[in-house]
């Protein structure tokens, strides 16, 4: 999108959470208008403490399923960033009825509205989606394989999977701008481990000498993403008219094990923690019966660097070292607790 096209007005909805606020940074250095809305639930005010005095930056504390509120941020916008969801697998496990309507009427609110105000949206997916493939790179048309329904920790993939059924029917019916982005293992500063993330909660027991936990055998492989290298593929894919009706993965390269992941926190931290697995029977008492977990998973980039030259600027040593580090100063200011 030439600079004359760009939109310069952008909500990002869930714009308080991990991801949405380093996205909010993002857009405000590129010199957007930004408008936040979150209702804090799983996020924190906290974390926009670096732009929430920027003269082009407002906040609503609010929820997506507000409809009237809503109406008002999305006609005032020109592009809409779709951040907000249920996430994390503790939570989806503890509030499955909740996750499901946040996550599917929410976004059938915010783009209804945007095809009602011809707005552009990108709407943020999730890895989750794909299911229990063998263990390959994920491209982005290939084959779903999900758990039975009797599980509720594949509510959460189905109903993302709903979010993007939804977006390109607007895309093939309306004519809609919708980009669609699957997330794969963000991590970085300002992300919780209350709910299952599992860098943060390493991090955190690392630095207090406590134990490592690992849940299972730590043999499954996933692939971290720095955030700064995700909003900044999410905000360059969002100025490309070409990839408007476009599914892509914004992953990284650093493909690591939990048990190496674990060793690699302990060593970097130079923390004394035990490392000890548990199995998901006791992980997650009394849910295990809901929970069913991904051997493996790996993205093909190849999409998304073919549109916007993406090349991840963080390795796995970088990643956990600039995490530790946040974690270090928030410990240092005796906020640890609320961040668990």
């Amino acid at each position: 999108m030439d600079k004359k096209a760009s939109p310069k007005r952008a909500l990002i909805t869930g714009g308080a959470g991990f991801i949405g606020s380093h996205l909010c940074e993002e857009l405000l250095s590129r010199g957007f208008k930004v408008t936040a809305v979150d209702n804090l639930s799983t996020s924190r005010r906290s974390n926009l403490s670096a732009v929430i005095k920027n003269k082009n930056f407002r906040f609503y504390k609010g929820s997506i399923l507000d409809e009237k509120l809503m109406r008002r941020l999305v006609r005032n916008c020109d592009i809409v960033y779709h951040m907000a969801a249920a996430v994390g697998v503790k939570y989806i496990l503890s509030n499955p009825l909740g996750s499901i309507i946040t996550n599917i009427k929410g976004t059938e609110i915010v783009l209804e509205l945007a095809d009602k105000y011809h707005k552009k949206v990108i709407l943020a997916s999730t890895s989750e989606v794909y299911g229990k493939h063998a263990c390959e790179p994920f491209k982005e048309e290939d084959d779903r394989i999900l758990g039975p329904v009797n599980k509720s920790r594949w509510s959460y993939a189905e109903a993302k999977a709903m979010d993007e059924f939804l977006a390109l029917a607007y895309v093939k019916e309306r004519k809609l701008a919708v980009v669609i982005v699957r997330f794969f293992n963000t991590v970085g500063p300002r992300q919780t481990g209350r709910y299952g993330m599992v860098l943060p909660g390493f991090i955190l027991n690392a630095l207090e000498n406590k134990p490592i936990t690992v849940y299972g055998t730590g043999e499954q492989m996933r692939s971290f993403t720095f955030v700064k290298d995700a909003v900044n593929a999410v905000v360059e894919l969002s100025l490309k008219k070409q990839a408007e009706g476009q599914v892509f993965n914004v992953g990284g390269g650093a493909n690591i094990t939990i048990k190496d992941l674990a060793e690699k926190v302990k060593q970097r931290a130079f923390s004394s923690s035990r490392i000890v697995f548990i199995p998901y029977e006791q992980a997650y008492k009394g849910k295990a019966e809901d929970f069913e977990d991904m051997v493996c998973r790996i993205p093909d980039i190849c999409k998304l660097q073919k549109m916007i030259g993406f090349k991840p600027g963080f390795s796995m040593d970088q990643i956990v070292d600039l995490t530790i580090e946040y974690f270090r100063k928030v410990k240092k200011c005796g906020l640890t607790g609320c961040l668990r």
